[in-house]
């Protein structure tokens, strides 16, 4: 039998990244709506509720509306916005997070997809936190670099419309000035810090791919640790993952593109001993394990198919 899956909100740059990777599934039959009705509620409606699973590829506002559309208690929703990422009642669809992150995947209807600044923030620092390495009440900051395809179609056609300013000149932009992006309570909540921690993004002129950096002082951290203490701590954390890896023969640079085209998720540390100090950086793509890829790592999980069926590894 195959599953049957609906995408609200398809023909946005996610949904179309997710039905890339299940166009060719056979276990899985895509619920399309013709363009005429992707607005019509009743038909939205009969759709949610006629689905095994949906995956909301919506804005927050929207993605809300669509799960109060949702009366079959059977449905299993995947919310790829940011509308359900601290809610208690979601589970969170980071399978790889904690110990018990994919029991509690596979057990829900309601899952809410991580960000993708979060999900590399947390691949490097949640591991740290819970082996003790750093502590709960830590300061920290994270800058990192995404590909504008993250911005969605109008960040898209800033970069690459003919005539558009940014088209021509605009390399690199730093935003989100004001520190107050909306990524930053799923960061503290699902790291369990006690305190917000500074978040530094921007966006680059590459389509896809995401570098996410944390450094640390370790002559501050409890125990003066070293960078194999922490390189153990990630690769123990990650090491039955096909998705996670941890690198330990580090490139002398890294890019944006590192691990774009792909749903890996790539760590690096880097030590200078001497110093004390470490560059802690993730790599992914922003539309891979940073959404598209990421939902349907959760749809397999919670349909109890292959975990990495449909993946790009």
């Amino acid at each position: 039998m195959t599953a049957k899956v609906f995408i609200d909100g398809a023909a946005g740059t996610t949904g179309l990244e997710i039905a890339e990777r299940l166009a060719a599934r056979r276990d899985i039959t895509l619920v399309t709506l013709p363009d005429a009705h992707r607005k019509d509620a009743a038909a939205r409606a009969d759709a949610l509720n006629g689905a095994d699973a949906v995956i909301l590829c919506l804005p927050d506002d929207a993605a809300r509306e669509a799960v109060s559309l949702i009366e079959n208690p059977a449905v299993r929703v995947i919310d790829a916005s940011t509308a359900h990422r601290t809610a208690p009642d979601w589970a969170y669809g980071f399978a790889e997070l904690e110990p018990d992150a994919r029991d509690i995947v596979a057990a829900a209807t309601r899952i809410s997809n991580p960000g993708c600044y979060p999900t590399g923030f947390l691949a490097l620092v949640r591991p740290l936190i819970r082996a003790g390495i750093l502590p709960a009440d830590i300061a920290l900051s994270i800058n990192a670099v995404s590909g504008y395809s993250g911005g969605g179609k109008s960040m898209i056609a800033a970069f690459e419309d003919e005539g558009a300013l940014d088209a021509t000149d605009t390399a690199f932009r730093a935003y989100a000035l004001g520190l107050g992006h909306k990524h930053v309570p799923e960061m503290q909540k699902r790291a369990r810090l006690e305190h917000p921690p500074i978040f530094l993004p921007s966006v680059a002129k590459a389509y896809r791919g995401m570098l996410v950096e944390v450094p640390l002082h370790l002559h501050l951290l409890p125990g003066r640790v070293g960078g194999a203490a922490i390189l153990e701590a990630l690769r123990q954390s990650y090491a039955d993952s096909p998705i996670v890896q941890v690198v330990t023969e580090n490139p002398s640079f890294l890019t944006i593109e590192q691990s774009a085209g792909t749903d890996r998720l790539e760590l690096f540390v880097y030590v200078n001993e001497t110093l004390g100090q470490a560059r802690l950086i993730a790599t992914l793509d922003n539309l891979g394990k940073g959404a598209g890829g990421a939902a349907v790592q959760n749809l397999n999980i919670a349909l109890g198919l292959n975990e990495i069926e449909g993946l790009i590894l």
